[in-house]
């Protein structure tokens, strides 16, 4: 009740802005990539943010009484284009979301100077959870090293890896090569052997050089960093091949539903650790259909909302919203500007409470951020894909805190002296 009293001051403050100026909207433009060899998986993502803020603004006017200008500037996965997109979009925005590691890194080097905050749920470059080196930063609510802690930790308890083959198939690119530097450190330390096999950018759709070195290797696990068409190409292969789809795992961005269904039942046993899960029955789900596909404005369909994607997308901005909220709280004003959304991203706490109350129960783990932790670690489930749809197969996975941390902030550190001088908050507690 607290919480919606103060909303609805900040909405008043919304219509009536004081001696000059009245708000108009929220600029928060998306980076987004509809076309070109990664929009089969760009496109349900992007729709799911869409539409989450669609709804938004039909049954709430938008946030704190101001509507969200949630504009897509077309990249097609580019860097070369992202970056253009975010030099297009900078000078009104409140937020960039770059949607590519690639264009993330890119852009990284600039937020000390544009003080625009980097929202890059679930990807970008996993040291950005160090708030006090990336005042900037955010890949709430999990990284890409907490992605491979998870899913070794899912490995392990099916067995010690010690003197196992763990295969690292990846696209070749900064996103594909994020995990490497923990899958190393670990491989050292728990004695697995790790064979990393990389795919060009041309390979994507015929992996035969691959999936030969694979079927040569004879890894005891294959673990998939995937994207776009590369995902649909790996799990083709594995399947022809006849390689155990029960010791075949994707990160999050390799867990698309209409990748596994060109397989069907051949899939049966393919996982992906996730940070999201459709939630069929969750209210949120209702509401959009009412205020959003009802009314004839989503670009969506029927099979797709049913999906991880696009449900992940919804979680994604509402990631994106609950930090307008709390910055809007904070300040008292409905017109934010980019400085005061970074600090309510970095005071997101989305408790079990708080996803009830956005009607998305279940959608995501509970998560909370800080000035000096960025990512908020919520950790994730695995999800199985049991020849029709994937469900869950794991209770809540947490990320070992006590190996990813030390590494970001050795890492954190590294970027820092590469980039000097960098700017860096002396205010910030120790990570929690």
């Amino acid at each position: 009740m607290k919480h919606i009293t103060r909303l609805a001051a900040v909405a008043a403050l919304g219509a009536v802005m004081g001696t000059g100026v009245v708000a108009q909207e929220l600029f928060a433009p998306n980076l987004s990539y509809r076309t070109g060899p990664f929009a089969a998986t760009g496109i349900p993502l992007m729709n799911g943010q869409r539409d989450y803020m669609l709804m938004l603004n039909a049954r709430d006017g938008g946030i704190g009484g101001l509507p969200v200008n949630f504009e897509e500037c077309e990249t097609g996965y580019s860097t070369e284009k992202g970056v253009e997109c975010y030099e297009k979009t900078k000078g009104q925005a409140i937020v960039t979301q770059p949607w590519s590691t690639g264009i993330t890194l890119q852009v990284l080097p600039k937020t000390n100077v544009d003080e625009i905050p980097i929202l890059a749920p679930g990807y970008g470059f996993s040291p950005m959870a160090d708030g006090k080196v990336f005042q900037w930063a955010f890949n709430t609510p999990a990284s890409y090293w907490d992605a491979a802690s998870m899913i070794l930790q899912y490995l392990e308890a099916q067995g010690d890896l010690s003197g196992k083959k763990i295969a690292f198939l990846h696209l070749d690119h900064p996103y594909g090569k994020e995990p490497l530097p923990f899958l190393e450190l670990k491989a050292a330390e728990d004695g697995f052997e790790l064979l990393p096999i990389p795919v060009g950018l041309k390979e994507m759709q015929n992996q035969s050089a691959q999936w030969l070195q694979i079927r040569r290797e004879r890894p005891d696990y294959v673990v998939m960093w995937g994207w776009g068409a590369m995902n649909a190409g790996a799990i083709t292969e594995a399947v022809k091949t006849k390689f155990p789809m029960d010791n075949m795992i994707g990160v999050w961005w390799a867990g698309h539903d209409a990748d596994l269904k060109i397989v069907g039942a051949e899939g049966k046993g393919y996982k992906s650790i996730s940070w999201s899960y459709p939630a069929l029955d969750a209210a949120v789900l209702a509401d959009i259909k009412t205020h959003v596909v009802d009314a004839g404005n989503s670009l969506s369909n029927e099979e797709e909302m049913q999906g991880v994607f696009y449900n992940r997308g919804l979680v994604i901005s509402m990631i994106l919203a609950e930090g307008i909220r709390a910055a809007q709280e904070h300040t008292g004003n409905a017109q934010i500007t980019a400085s005061d959304l970074r600090w309510g991203l970095e005071n997101l706490n989305v408790t079990d409470a708080r996803l009830a109350e956005l009607g998305m129960t279940g959608m995501v783990p509970p998560f909370q951020t800080t000035c000096a932790n960025h990512t908020g670690h919520s950790g994730g489930w695995m999800l199985e894909w049991d020849g029709e749809k994937f469900i869950k197969t794991s209770d809540l996975l947490q990320a070992e805190a006590d190996a990813i941390q030390p590494l970001e902030a050795a890492k954190a550190a590294e970027y820092a002296e590469a980039n000097a001088p960098w700017a860096m908050s002396e205010t910030c507690d120790a990570p929690s």
